[in-house]
């Protein structure tokens, strides 16, 4: 079969937004990636359809290959899940490297090893009055408005030198921003408010010294390396990504208290948690469906399929974290794991500059929930814990708990 004919002989299968319970993983995703490495699929919005790509090594290759882009996506309609694009047309979502490289290069600072650990205590310190308050109350509880909501929250905030009067706001609009369910101008209007606060904030920091993310982008405009746009860019999308420690950890926690004998082993073995934490990272499944499509700036062949120039290609992270080439019994949490690559946090010039922040606040929060609340269990049967219905990330809505 000549690769002409291909697209006209795979079907495109459609992949509605499906509000899935618990860690169910989504059976849509399950059917494609059986059919083969390479699939078409259309989503609920925007327009046509795209190739999708869900083995490991073919996800690494688009998503660090420079024959695929991001920028074009702009360049006409694309079949999407969220009913409006979530990134601005320069934000660093939909850029390319050198214009990409520039611009992460600015905040790169604050996310390096340094720049996580320089918040570490004040980060654990807000976690315990958190957790104090939690019990002073006593049980039952909500997990996720106790703890797993408040606390990343005020991390990325402190990390963005967004002040914490200003944390509800950031909250209510990231929560319109990411979900699918109130509509594309509710959506919008909220990240242009975010957007123009951030304009505000960046816009007093020009001559700043601060170490914090506003600061560095301020001082980076000021000298002219980036624009206040690019700027405002890259900040609402950090801000955005940091509440995905929200849904993240309720997966985590809802993932542990459903299977108390990991739970169990993670108090009785504390020297694990770092890798039983990418374990769980690997394992949850984040999102529905996909995130941004690529471009294919040229032909590319991928799995003897050819994917021509100018079609969108997603990827399944999801899928890739399952691939059973690479790592053994995938469908499995294992803390025993040692060789664990997985793309959670992405692959390529994309990858989430977030990641070392994700890790520390799950380390964080798994130490003072197992530690200092031994009894922690669900409150209700695990099929009672209701889950977020119309959103594109995925987590429980709460997590009702006692000890």
């Amino acid at each position: 079969m000549s690769d002409e004919t291909i697209p006209r002989t795979l079907p495109v299968r459609d992949w509605p937004a499906l509000d899935l319970a618990g860690t169910d993983y989504d059976p849509v995703l399950r059917e494609l990636t059986a059919e083969g490495p390479v699939t078409r699929i259309s989503l609920p919005n925007g327009e046509g359809w795209a190739w999708l790509v869900t083995r490991y090594d073919d996800v690494r290759l688009v998503t660090n290959d420079p024959r695929f882009g991001r920028a074009a996506v702009m360049e006409g309609q694309v079949t999407r899940l969220a009913p409006h694009f979530i990134p601005s047309p320069d934000a660093v979502g939909l850029l390319d490297p050198p214009d990409h490289t520039r611009l992460r290069r600015s905040v790169a600072a604050a996310f390096t090893a340094r720049g996580v650990e320089r918040i570490r205590e004040q980060s654990r310190a807000l976690l315990d009055e958190l957790v104090d308050a939690m019990l002073a109350q006593g049980p039952p509880a909500d997990l996720t408005d106790a703890v797993l909501g408040p606390f990343p929250i005020a991390v990325i905030c402190e990390l963005m030198g967004v002040p914490a009067a200003d944390r509800h706001s950031m909250h209510t609009w990231t929560q319109l921003i990411l979900s699918s369910s109130h509509g594309a101008d509710v959506s919008e209007r909220a990240k242009q408010e975010m957007g123009a606060y951030f304009s505000d904030l960046i816009g007093l920091r020009e001559n700043s010294t601060g170490e914090d993310v506003s600061s560095l982008l301020g001082a980076a405009v000021g000298r002219g390396e980036i624009t206040l746009q690019e700027a405002v860019g890259l900040a609402v999308l950090l801000q955005i990504g940091g509440e995905a420690v929200t849904n993240n950890s309720g997966q985590m926690f809802f993932t542990l208290l459903t299977r108390p004998a990991l739970a169990g082993r993670l108090r009785a073995e504390p020297e694990i948690r770092r890798q039983a934490i990418d374990e769980l990272l690997r394992w949850i499944p984040h999102r529905n469906a996909v995130g941004l499509a690529r471009i294919a700036l040229e032909d590319v062949e991928v799995q003897g399929i050819t994917i021509r120039r100018g079609e969108p290609v997603y990827v399944s992270y999801l899928a890739a974290n399952r691939d059973p080439e690479v790592f053994a019994d995938p469908e499995d949490i294992d803390f025993s794991r040692v060789r664990n690559p997985h793309v959670a946090f992405g692959f390529g010039p994309h990858y989430c500059p977030g990641g070392m922040l994700a890790r520390l606040e799950s380390e964080l929060l798994v130490d003072a929930l197992l530690d200092r609340v031994p009894g922690l269990r669900l409150a209700v049967p695990p099929e009672e814990v209701p889950f977020k219905k119309g959103a594109l990330i995925r987590g429980p809505e709460a997590l009702p708990v006692t000890w």
